[in-house]
């Protein structure tokens, strides 16, 4: 099951939404064409609100078509020019619930084409559990304890038929659900007079106000009346949400092939899968990483990538003691190292290299090929540096718990905002991930930063940057609050606008940060070998080789002072920071 695809480069691969510079992306290519970013960046990761979407910030895809509002056909010429290549996300688990397909779904019901193409929740718990009040199926409980949750409680979202019924469809991430005020013309098929009715409304627009859940409501007297009320309710009822696709639907792997064709015609060389651990559905399995069902889904996708010329990225981590990596390795794909981010604050701040070296010399011992990061769309990730028992069996993580407590309480002491796991009752199982800007989680030193991104370059594998981070940016508590309990992402996802890049642009942060992603974009070094070197604690020494080219990085963690010495054509050069 080796991939066949062609090796990525060591390139350096830049990160942002198409919006994320100036509105649009026309804006991300200008700040790219500048001098400043000249042979910077060899990738371009464009996340997908590249595409038609309406949640989760590009997460909920309604097509794959290119949004014209954000993104052209020029735009992609230019990029092409600058000899930037683009990796694109697809999103195998689901689709917006304003896709062609769920529409057709809901304006058709049982007649629909794509009757099969979504995972109806009590269809596929049948005779798997009971019914509730609310015509919702509840798995027996040797079932759903085995549910790995991402969010608080069943993961459904009800969704309204032609004929009226509700049924729950699978929605293991982001819904939205709103209802507009009612009036008393609503309430018309109630024979009630109008004082009544006045008093009805009143109470349920109080209700929506105050975003309680309407089925909560006390209607006292007029309980008798309560289904008919949430029936005139339901009809001022709209929804968002990520609909689970049904990967056992031939349907579904017919739009997989067409989707892929079409992201090659947009110039696509790299394809992230996702949340792709969480495409396999079995009862009495979990929902998270089936196997063997998730490897022949993967291998499955790679077949079709391959036709296309494509290079799959799966997105899957989770715990380090599960050791997933190590078997998404294995089975010849490039891996996210999404432990670097929380062993870089972990070794700046208690001034040690050992958990850095010990996963350093993972990655060259087992010939892992990586992607890895510091600050991303997402937050920090926290849970992925544990450890985990394996059939009775603990595997150490590369921080203990209380290392990873600690680093996790800096960032909150920062201003960083905690997103956490839930059990099936909605009780908070583990922190998942801390939100903030990295260059906040470090307590916005620009020495610090300026380290830390250095250390990235002359880790193994492609180092990729989140825009924000290259101008050291700082949280943003406005956005992280403006859309509530739903919006601590955006805590790192500042709009930058054109002044924002010239101004940045004269600072020593950014300058120097451009400085040294353009060696490691550029020197030939990057290309060989990679040695960590025997060193005190406190210290670091990395070298890169090839041919008659070489880098070396050396630090002092007590200092967070650094220099790197490298060659060019034939020269030896130096610089300290």
């Amino acid at each position: 099951m080796k991939q066949s695809n062609h090796i990525i480069s060591n390139g350096i691969m830049l990160n942002a939404y198409p919006d994320s510079i100036g509105h649009t992306f026309r804006n991300a290519i200008k700040m790219l064409q500048k001098q400043e970013f000249k042979e910077v960046f060899s990738f371009f990761y464009v996340l997908p609100t590249f595409f038609n979407s309406d949640l989760d910030r590009g997460f909920s895809i309604i097509d794959y078509n290119i949004n014209k509002e954000l993104v052209s056909d020029e735009d992609l010429k230019n990029l092409e020019e600058l000899n930037i290549e683009l990796k694109f996300d697809i999103v195998l688990n689901h689709l917006s619930v304003a896709s062609p397909q769920f529409n057709d779904l809901l304006r058709n019901g049982e007649e629909s084409k794509y009757k099969d193409f979504f995972i109806n929740w009590n269809a596929f718990w049948q005779n798997k559990g009971v019914k509730n009040e609310d015509g919702i199926i509840i798995p027996k409980k040797e079932f759903i304890d085995k549910l790995f949750m991402r969010k608080s409680g069943l993961p459904i979202l009800k969704v309204q038929f032609p004929d009226g019924s509700e049924r729950p469809y699978w929605n293991t991430f982001y819904q939205e659900i709103n209802y507009d005020e009612i009036t008393t013309k609503d309430l018309n098929s109630l024979k009630l007079d109008t004082k009544t009715k006045n008093l009805l409304c009143e109470k349920i627009n109080t209700a929506i106000h105050k975003k309680k859940a309407i089925s909560t409501i006390d209607f006292k007297e007029l309980t008798y009346l309560k289904n008919k009320i949430l029936e005139s309710i339901a009809k001022k009822k709209s929804y968002l949400g990520q609909m689970d696709v049904n990967a056992s639907s031939e349907l579904v792997w017919e739009f997989y092939e067409e989707t892929l064709t079409k992201l090659k015609g947009y110039g696509c060389k790299i394809l992230r899968l996702d949340a792709f651990a969480y495409l396999h559905k079995e009862v009495g399995q979990t929902n998270f990483f089936n196997k063997p069902g998730t490897w022949d889904y993967l291998q499955r996708v790679r077949e079709i990538a391959t036709k296309n010329e494509l290079i799959v990225l799966p997105e899957i981590h989770a715990e380090y003691g599960l050791g997933l990596h190590d078997e998404v390795a294995k089975e010849g794909y490039q891996i996210y190292d999404f432990f670097l981010p929380g062993l870089m604050i972990h070794t700046l701040e208690k001034q040690t290299n050992k958990a850095l070296i010990k996963w350093f010399k993972e990655i060259i011992d087992k010939g892992y090929k990586t992607v890895n990061m510091l600050g991303c769309h997402d937050g920090i990730p926290v849970l992925d540096l544990k450890g985990k028992k394996v059939n009775g069996v603990y595997h150490e993580g590369l921080l203990k718990d209380y290392e990873i407590e600690e680093v996790m309480n800096i960032i909150i002491d920062r201003g960083g905002r905690v997103k956490n796991l839930y059990d099936p009752s909605g009780k908070k199982i583990s922190y998942y991930q801390v939100n903030a800007t990295f260059f906040s989680a470090l307590g916005e030193d620009n020495q610090k930063m300026l380290l830390a991104r250095a250390i990235q370059m002359f880790m193994p594998g492609i180092p990729q940057v989140w825009y924000l981070d290259i101008f050291a940016g700082k949280n943003n508590y406005l956005a992280a609050d403006k859309g509530g309990s739903g919006s601590h992402k955006e805590i790192n996802r500042t709009t930058l606008s054109e002044e924002d890049i010239s101004e940045g642009l004269k600072t020593p942060i950014v300058k120097n940060q451009l400085k040294i992603m353009r060696l490691r974009n550029t020197s030939k070094a990057f290309l060989g070998e990679v040695n960590i070197n025997d060193s005190e604690e406190n210290i670091l020494d990395i070298t890169w080789s090839s041919k008659n080219e070489f880098a070396q990085l050396k630090v002092d963690l007590t200092k967070y002072s650094f220099s790197i010495h490298y060659s060019e054509e034939g020269a030896c050069k130096q610089i300290k920071f």
